[in-house]
């Protein structure tokens, strides 16, 4: 992509998404609210300014790789992809119906732009590290990057993969992680503890920054450090919430795995646009 958005129209694009997922998850009856709500300034802004990529050729060679591990969150990815040129806004309706290239979870093979078919929770990281190396090894300059969830980091699988890149040494990979401290059972540090997340990342060898994932500011700036880091991978910590920007749903776990209904769809998307007012006043 060679325009690069600034950070007043990243916060637009990013409520702007919010409102296209809102209308697309009353429209399918199903699929997850709470994570792709937290997750739309950090999408806003890998695919608005973060990331080397051309929707026209999504197999371009020198474009980066963006893995999202926590696959239930893909409603976000997809209306960010349809924002950006990837495929039709029209084509959003079409979430989890029969024969829909926009199905719960990301199939690689259906839609040009998806790096790699996800739903088994824990194996992003891994398939980015593998990725990373295999570019490491044939001096690419192309960079990857791994949209994770917290609940994520209860699997053994995901430590592997962060021994594997620190042991590498991979400083094309840059691992984002979703801190809304929610999972499908509950909130994370009753399930099972996390912290000290950053304690850990770093006796793993990793490079680390934490950031309200909020603030499209700070992610960027986040992402831009990651780049300058040449002795080992970053992971940053975003901070987020889930349900962002809708208020009924905001920290609940409730809402991680579920749609809104009808009414509940209108309410949201009154404040949304109302936020979207606010946002558009603050930087005129």
């Amino acid at each position: 992509m060679t325009t690069k958005y600034t950070v007043p129209q990243i916060e637009a694009k990013a409520n702007e998404l919010r409102i296209d997922l809102i209308k697309m998850l009353e429209k399918a009856g199903s699929g997850h609210s709470a994570g792709p709500l937290g997750l739309a300034d950090i999408f806003a802004s890998l695919y608005f300014n973060v990331l080397n990529h051309d929707p026209k050729h999504p197999d371009w060679d020198e474009r980066d790789i963006l893995i999202l591990s926590n696959g239930h969150c893909v409603p976000i990815r997809y209306v960010t992809m349809a924002h950006a040129g990837y495929f039709p806004k029209e084509e959003l309706k079409t979430l989890r119906q029969y024969g829909s290239r926009l199905q719960g979870h990301p199939e690689r093979l259906r839609l040009p732009g998806l790096e790699t078919t996800s739903g088994p929770l824990g194996s992003g990281l891994s398939q980015a590290a593998g990725m990373a190396k295999a570019l490491q090894i044939d001096k690419r300059p192309n960079h990857v990057y791994c949209v994770t969830s917290d609940g994520e980091h209860d699997e053994g699988n995901f430590w592997e993969g962060a021994m594997f890149a620190a042991k590498n040494k991979l400083n094309n990979l840059t691992a984002i992680v979703d801190r809304n401290n929610i999972q499908i059972d509950g909130h994370t540090e009753d399930i099972m503890p996390l912290e000290d997340l950053h304690a850990k990342w770093d006796a793993f060898g990793w490079h680390v920054i934490e950031i309200d994932g909020h603030n499209v500011e700070s992610i960027l700036d986040a992402c831009s450090m990651a780049k300058a880091i040449y002795e080992k991978p970053t992971v940053i910590i975003a901070h987020t919430i889930p349900g962002k920007g809708v208020d009924f749903m905001e920290f609940d776990p409730a809402w991680h795995g579920k749609p809104p209904k009808s009414e509940e769809a209108k309410k949201a998307l009154r404040e949304l646009r109302t936020l979207g007012g606010k946002i558009r006043s603050e930087h005129e």
